[in-house]
C-alpha cells in the first residue's frame, strides 16, 4: 500500500468571521465571490489596499461547526491565513466592520495541514475540481482551490490531528514536500512571498489561480486591478526557477548576461525557487540568468497566461 504523508503548515493560522452579516461584509472587501463558498466549495481570495496593493491572502471555508460553535449557532466562515499577518488581518476586518453584525475572532483550536499531490486527492476521495470541499469526522478537507495538482488541505483540531489523519490513511510528518511542490508549480503563499503594500494580484497569478472573480462587483482595489488586466499592464510575474546547486537565498537579485537586475528571489527550497521576474527577461530566454554567479533557469508553468498589448 502506498504511504501518504501530511504536514502541519506552521506558518498558517485560522480565524473566523461569523454573524448574520458575515457574507455581505466580506463580499464588499475581498477579491473573490463569497457567494461561491458553500459546504462543498472553498475559494482563495485576497484583501487589498484601495490602490490595489496586496495585504493578505487566505482560503475562505464554510465552518461546519468543528471545535467551538459560532456564537448563537450563526453562520461562521473560516479564513486559512498567514500566521504572521493574522493579527493585522483581524484588526483590518474589525476596522471595516462599522455597524455590520459580524464578529472576527482567532481560532487557535484549529490548524491547517497540507496533503500534497494528486494521489492525496484520490486517497481522500476528492476530485480534481479546485476547491471541492467535504467535512467529516472532525475535519474540513478540500482540494486546493488554486491548482488541484497541489493536492488537498485540511483544517483540523491540532490536538487530535495525527489520529484523524491516520484514520484517513495519512502519516503526519514534519515535511511532506508541500513547499517544494508549490514552488515547482510557481504558486505563492504567505507574506514572505507576496510583499505587503507592494505586489499586485496579477503579478502573482491570482487571476489564473482562481483568486479573483471579475463578475462579483466591487471590492477594495478592484478598479486598479481591473485596469491592469484589461490594459495588459502586467510587466513582471512570479515564476518558478530551478536553482540547481546555487547558494542563492531569498532576497538575492537575479541578473541577466549584461549584469542588469531583472528580478529577485522570493523563496528557496530544495533547489527550487520562486522569483519575481520582468517579462522581458522571460521573452529574451532564461538561459542567461544568474543568481550568486550561478545560472538559474526559469520557465512559465502551464497554468500561466501572459496577456499581450494590442
Amino acid at each position: 500500500m502506498t504511504e501518504h504523508n501530511a504536514e502541519r503548515l506552521e506558518k498558517r493560522a485560522v480565524l473566523a468571521v461569523s454573524g448574520p452579516d458575515s457574507r455581505t461584509f466580506l463580499q464588499n472587501l475581498i477579491s473573490n465571490d463569497v457567494g461561491r463558498v458553500t459546504a462543498q466549495q472553498t475559494v482563495w481570495s485576497a484583501l487589498l489596499t484601495p490602490q490595489g496593493k496586496f495585504l493578505h491572502e487566505f482560503f475562505l471555508v464554510k465552518d461546519p461547526g468543528i471545535g467551538n460553535l459560532a456564537p448563537g449557532g450563526e453562520e461562521s466562515l473560516l479564513l486559512d491565513c498567514d500566521r504572521e499577518g493574522r493579527d493585522d488581518l483581524i484588526k483590518r476586518l474589525r476596522l471595516y466592520r462599522l455597524r455590520a453584525k459580524v464578529e472576527v475572532t482567532p481560532r487557535d483550536d484549529l490548524a491547517v495541514f497540507a496533503l500534497p499531490g494528486l494521489s492525496a486527492l484520490e486517497k481522500l476521495r476528492l476530485n480534481s475540481v479546485p476547491g471541492q470541499t467535504r467535512a467529516e469526522e472532525g475535519a474540513i478537507l478540500f482540494t486546493d482551490p488554486r491548482l488541484a495538482s497541489l493536492g488537498a488541505r485540511a483544517i483540523l483540531d491540532p490536538a487530535t490531528a495525527a489520529q484523524t489523519l491516520s484514520r484517513k490513511g495519512f502519516s503526519l510528518v514534519e515535511d511532506a514536500g508541500f513547499l517544494a511542490l508549490r514552488l515547482s508549480l510557481g504558486v505563492p503563499e504567505g507574506r514572505d512571498e507576496l510583499l505587503v503594500d507592494k505586489d499586485v494580484l496579477l503579478d502573482a497569478g491570482f487571476d489564473e489561480l482562481n483568486g479573483i472573480d471579475w463578475r462579483k462587483g466591487c471590492f477594495i482595489g478592484q478598479e486598479v486591478t481591473a485596469r491592469m488586466k484589461y490594459r495588459a499592464l502586467v510587466k513582471k510575474r512570479l515564476v518558478p526557477v530551478d536553482l540547481g546547486d546555487t547558494p542563492a537565498q531569498a532576497g538575492d537579485a537575479i541578473l541577466d548576461s549584461q549584469d542588469h537586475e531583472v528580478g529577485r528571489l522570493r523563496k528557496v527550497a530544495r533547489g527550487k525557487g520562486l522569483a519575481l521576474l520582468r517579462l522581458t527577461a522571460l521573452e529574451d530566454g532564461t538561459g542567461s540568468l544568474y543568481a550568486n554567479d550561478t545560472q538559474v533557469t526559469a520557465k512559465l508553468p502551464a497554468w500561466v497566461r501572459i496577456a499581450s498589448k494590442t
